[in-house]
């Protein structure tokens, strides 16, 4: 029975991967499952102090998802148009696929700092901090699942 708690915790951690690059797939709560499917097997291997670890980093980091794009179009500059410009981007293009979550914080950005404006040099610099910021947050992604990957990794070894 151990076998199926390993290889179920072992695509949830590689959807979890995945999921850091695609917008429908919500890629750290993924390999936090993939962590949790372990505990299942006939000797748990992480400590609840683990569990709760990984959790609350996955909480914050799903949470920092959505903020970093926003705060990064402030801190390039942004006014109040398009960090909402950003937001709004954000949100719709999580419904257009793929690369709609990369274009719409940027598109978004962009158009409520023109609208703003009226200048195209602050919009664009605006506009490319948020997929900076889009970029910090896919990498910060990134790092905790394979983090979760390792310590997966090593439970079974």
């Amino acid at each position: 029975m151990d076998y199926v708690w390993i290889i179920s915790g072992g695509l949830l951690i590689v959807a979890g991967i995945i999921g850091c690059f695609l917008p429908f797939l919500p890629g750290p709560p993924l390999a936090f499952l993939g962590l949790l499917a372990q505990q299942f097997k006939s000797s748990s291997p992480y400590s609840s102090r683990v569990i709760l670890l990984f959790l609350v980093i996955t909480v914050v980091i799903t949470l920092l998802d959505y903020v970093i794009p926003v705060y990064s179009t402030k801190k390039f500059g942004g006014s109040k148009y398009g960090v909402w410009g950003c937001t709004i981007g954000l949100i719709a293009g999580f419904w257009l696929g793929p690369f709609g979550i990369i274009a719409g914080p940027f598109a978004g950005a962009l158009l409520g700092e023109f609208i703003a404006s009226n200048d195209s040099a602050q919009a664009l610099k605006a506009a490319t901090g948020s997929f900076i910021g889009f970029l910090a947050g896919t990498f910060l992604k990134l790092i905790v699942c394979f983090a979760m990957g390792w310590y997966w990794f090593t439970s079974w070894i």
